[in-house]
């Protein structure tokens, strides 16, 4: 049997990656602008009584929320193993991710229920005030996604975090736009039909993101893994009669673990080609952390020979 493990900046993809004190700053910065945009759009929200705003501000405190929820699973993921703990506490960065999907699912599920309950309930908004705040908001959202832009290949929480802070932004101008037309027109449903708008964009971009984080949660072999080919690629090295009890799985939001049997009847062919297998791993479908486990007789009897037992 042979296990191996790549650091992770050898290949391109990882080379995105944050270093450490960047990416403390990043999620600060990102934390701290969110928390300046919830409070003006919530105030003037209220004063505007505009429920595109608020919505807004909803969900940028969603993204207040999962920005420090995916910056301490990030933190935890950094942490050695420990006895009871082998793979330290990697795995944290998936339950954020999917945390952060269903706590935002959620507040976009409350603004939708109060822009409906406005329909029969319509309340005079200031469009003006609306335009100014949300405005302000488009800019400080694009400085956000603009900080978490490097990142956004190689992890699914900056990955989530990038888009979240664009998304951000273009509903913000879709605010700035309802407002000009209340301005325009008078017409104050404009601001409840804005807000439906703004949660169905939003919820269709967290859906996506609930669907990879929860496949992830599961062990599903990561997006981007033809698990086909790599079935192929080690079946076809020199040497290997048969592959089975391969499994493919996500360690965090940005490793990757790989366990098979190979079963080789012309004997253990030495730990350079396990090794070499590992590297080529890592470099041709980004598996970092692989185990192989060498079969000698094709008449073993390995329980794990069908593919389905586990």
């Amino acid at each position: 049997m042979n296990t191996a493990h790549h650091p992770a900046h050898q290949t391109h993809e990882h080379r995105h990656r944050f270093a450490p004190a960047r990416l403390n700053f990043v999620f600060a910065f990102g934390v701290g602008l969110n928390v300046a945009i919830v409070a003006l759009q919530a105030g003037y929200g209220l004063v505007a009584h505009s429920t595109a705003l608020l919505a807004d501000a909803g969900h940028n405190l969603g993204d207040v929320l999962s920005l420090l929820v995916a910056w301490g699973a990030a933190s935890l993921a950094k942490l050695p193993p420990t006895e009871r703990f082998t793979y330290g506490l990697r795995s944290t960065s998936i339950m954020a991710a999917v945390f952060n999907a269903l706590f935002l699912l959620v507040v976009m599920g409350g603004i939708a229920w109060e822009a409906i309950r406005r329909f029969s309930e319509p309340v005079a908004v200031q469009g003006n005030i609306v335009m100014a705040v949300a405005g302000i908001a488009i800019v400080m959202n694009g400085i956000s996604a603009w900080l978490f832009a490097p990142g956004r290949h190689g992890d699914i929480n900056i990955r989530g975090a990038f888009l979240h802070m664009l998304s951000d932004a273009l509903v913000s101008l879709g605010v700035v736009v309802a407002g000009g037309l209340i301005v325009l027109t008078g017409w104050s449903w404009i601001d409840p039909v804005a807000t439906l708008a703004v949660v169905g964009v939003i919820v269709f971009g967290t859906w996506v993101l609930l669907k990879e984080s929860f496949q992830m949660a599961l062990a599903a072999v990561p997006e981007g893994i033809d698990p086909g080919k790599v079935r192929l690629y080690l079946s076809e090295l020199p040497g290997v009669r048969r592959v089975h009890d391969l499994h493919i799985w996500p360690l965090s939001t940005t490793q990757t673990a790989l366990t098979c049997h190979l079963v080789m009847p012309d004997g253990h062919p030495g730990d350079h080609f396990t090794s070499r297998i590992a590297e080529n791993l890592h470099a041709q479908f980004n598996i970092e952390h692989s185990t192989l486990q060498i079969e000698i007789s094709e008449e073993a009897d390995c329980r794990l020979a069908s593919d389905e037992v586990i």
